[in-house]
């Protein structure tokens, strides 16, 4: 990025090539949209072209990128208040495919869906510290410093999402029983 920085613009490709990924599946968590996702992700190499200027060097890279996404997510959330539930499950299909037991696996399917249901139904803030957590597997120093809190807070917001997505999933659960 300090590359990208000091005008060599085309070293932006490679870190798409690298990162682009890991924000979509980022996006994708929010969002449970395909296309939105890759709108959000071009959104974030669009921002760090313009604010390439704002990276100093002195944090590491994903911490400044992560702040950059939440702020374009902020900002199409704002725009766009129509989040919701979704069907399109392909990504964790794949991950079950070696699933032999075809019973096995709806439940599988079943409950996966009702985990993506509950955290669809968690605040912004708690589904925001989960995502970064538990699925793009940031530490927690990492997700301070994109949070701007402390380590010791960020510990406290995980614990609490946990509960909130605990009692919510089995609140679901015994809806479909």
């Amino acid at each position: 990025m300090l590359k990208v920085k000091s005008g060599d613009v085309d070293r932006l490709g490679l870190l798409f090539d690298r990162y682009h990924r890991v924000l979509y599946s980022f996006f994708y968590r929010f969002t449970s949209s395909k296309m939105v996702s890759e709108d959000l992700v071009q959104n974030v190499f669009m921002r760090m072209l313009k604010y390439k200027h704002t990276f100093t060097g002195e944090g590491k890279f994903t911490t400044w990128m992560y702040h950059l996404a939440r702020n374009v997510y902020a900002d199409y959330y704002r725009k766009d208040s129509r989040l919701g539930f979704s069907d399109d499950f392909t990504t964790v299909e794949n991950s079950l495919h070696n699933s032999y037991n075809l019973e096995e696996q709806t439940k599988k399917d079943e409950e996966i869906q009702l985990l993506q249901k509950a955290l669809n139904q968690l605040s912004p803030d708690k589904k925001e510290v989960l995502i970064l957590s538990r699925y793009q597997d940031l530490k927690y120093k990492e997700i301070a410093d994109i949070l701007g809190c402390s380590e010791a807070a960020v510990k406290v917001k995980v614990f609490r999402a946990m509960q909130d997505l605990k009692n919510i999933y089995t609140q679901l659960e015994r809806q479909e029983i």
